[in-house]
């Protein structure tokens, strides 16, 4: 086990919480995904902080013994639904000694794969893959701009009606709207109730055109806000649907080696930097260049498709099944490195600790015993 140094600080669990949230928002991870504070009490003291990849015995053995109060996993211990945590289950168990000693855990999984930076980043990084952007870029929510055209004296009624509703906010920005002046115009129906001008004459009036945009689900409330706030019995407005630019988070990185190599030369230099217990199987002619490279931190070939269509010279993930990865070779998919899960994965760890020890100055211990169940190997 590894430390990083920090100094100690008057941090509590709930500040390590935030700090981690912030870096891996929980809005990022799969709807399938366990992820957040599984037990511990964010006002208690953090002491130091302990990460890792899997939640073993040993991984509890060492939190214990270093006195931390908290440990930040990248698989959830509690993901698959269980009935019980009673201290004679094998979850049960590691649950109650987390309590029994005033150790708190943290789950980042699936918001850590896709947030930016996040596992992929770390893997990309250690490989020497550069200018990534994601395999599977995660769409940003669905957006609309609102165009509303309101007498001059009412824009701040109305606006502040939108505002509350929740339209105008981008990114850490809130409130945002852009206006210009214009003349409106307008005759009024037999069976209309004008608030300006009269029944049968066409009214000329001073309007602002007022623009803001807003998450598409809130379409109804921000509608109803705008008619409540508006003076006329029908205002005149616009919703339009923006396109999807794509985002910076999402699963797997792909970028390009600062200089070319051999594929047998890629897989010997993965080999070494990732330390993996398992050892690195690569499919594809050893001898081909490898310029452009694709990356997935744990079990990748669910995005084997996706790669394929990059046009990338090799796609390194982990747990590469036999089927999917000799249909993909005969499809003309790129060349494929399997890395192994926990050894994708495990570059995140160091991630965390500096970003725990540049934020908060908490002492961080990386638990850097391989947690692969795959411990024994032989070449046969």
């Amino acid at each position: 086990m590894k430390s990083q140094n920090g100094s100690e600080a008057s941090v509590t669990v709930g500040d390590v919480v935030d700090v981690i949230e912030r870096a891996y928002p929980p809005v990022l991870a799969e709807s399938w995904d366990a992820v957040g504070l599984v037990c511990g009490d964010r006002a208690d003291s953090a002491r130091s902080v302990l990460v890792c990849v899997d939640v073993t015995d040993a991984v509890v053995d060492a939190a214990v013994a270093a006195g931390a109060g908290i440990i930040i996993a990248h698989h959830p211990l509690l993901l698959r639904g269980v009935t019980s945590v009673a201290a004679d289950t094998p979850k049960g168990r590691i649950v109650h000694r987390l309590i029994r000693n005033g150790t708190a855990l943290l789950c980042a999984h699936t918001n850590a794969d896709s947030a930016r930076p996040g596992v992929s980043d770390a893997l990309a990084d250690l490989l020497g893959v550069h200018g990534t952007v994601p395999i599977d870029p995660k769409p940003l929510a669905a957006m609309d701009k609102w165009v509303v055209m309101v007498p001059e004296g009412n824009v701040e009624q109305v606006s502040e009606a939108m505002f509350a509703a929740g339209a105008g906010a981008i990114g850490d920005y809130r409130d945002c709207s852009w206006t210009v002046v214009g003349t409106g115009q307008f005759e009024a129906g037999e069976d209309a109730s004008p608030t300006i001008g009269e029944i049968g004459m066409r009214t000329h009036v001073d309007e602002a055109r007022v623009e803001m945009v807003a998450t598409r689900g809130l379409r109804a409330g921000i509608l109803r806000a705008l008619r409540n706030a508006h003076p006329y019995e029908e205002p005149a407005f616009d919703v339009f649907e923006l396109a999807d630019l794509g985002s910076e988070v999402g699963l797997g990185r792909v970028g390009s080696l600062a200089e070319p190599m051999t594929l047998r030369d890629f897989v010997t230099e993965a080999a070494r930097v990732l330390c993996t217990p398992a050892g690195v199987r690569a499919a594809g002619d050893p001898d081909a260049l490898v310029r452009t490279v694709a990356v997935c931190g744990g079990a990748g070939d669910s995005l084997l498709g996706r790669v394929r269509g990059l046009g990338v010279d090799v796609y390194l993930t982990g747990d590469l099944r036999h089927h999917p990865v000799d249909e993909s070779l005969r499809d003309g998919g790129p060349a494929l490195v399997d890395a192994g899960h926990w050894a994708t994965e495990f570059p995140w760890c160091g991630q965390v600790g500096a970003l725990l020890g540049d934020e908060l100055g908490v002492p961080v211990a990386v638990f850097d015993a391989p947690t692969d169940p795959f411990a024994l190997h032989s070449a046969g």
